[in-house]
């Protein structure tokens, strides 16, 4: 036969039950940080890449309108030496280098704007889990 339950037998149950509770919802909470910063390195990745290739062609615009000054000074040069005809030729080249350059600069902005640096599906889940975390039986 079981000896009744006394105040002080009870109190030691809900105790343990509570140290056994606090411990499973640390675990849980510290499970769930390393699966939101996991996510947050993933999207971040996955972001990586199109923005390396934005700056590349920020690069190639910058390198296209470098030769491009660099025909054009040296068309004033030969337009003031040669007045005509290797003037001209150097004038044209840098109009077209100037050309490749605006493409390059324009398309890289393009791409630049589509790129969205922020981890926005780990942002909503810790969002979700700090609601849950104030309300977590609501």
């Amino acid at each position: 036969m079981r000896a009744p339950h006394t105040a002080r037998g009870h109190d030691r149950e809900r105790e343990a039950s509570v140290g056994a509770l606090v411990g499973e919802v640390t675990h849980d909470l510290t499970r769930l940080v390393r699966t939101e910063v996991e996510l947050a390195k993933a999207e971040l990745k996955e972001q990586g890449r199109p923005a390396g290739q934005a700056a590349g062609l920020y690069g190639g615009s910058g390198y296209a309108t470098g030769l491009a000054l660099a025909l054009a000074s040296l068309a004033a040069v030969f337009g003031l030496d040669h007045v005509m005809d290797r003037a001209w030729a150097a004038l044209v080249v840098a109009a077209v280098w100037a050309v490749v350059g605006a493409v390059l600069y324009v398309t890289g902005r393009r791409r630049m704007r589509s790129v969205r640096l922020t981890p926005e599906r780990s942002l909503d889940s810790l969002k979700e889990d700090a609601k849950w975390a104030r309300h977590p039986t609501g």
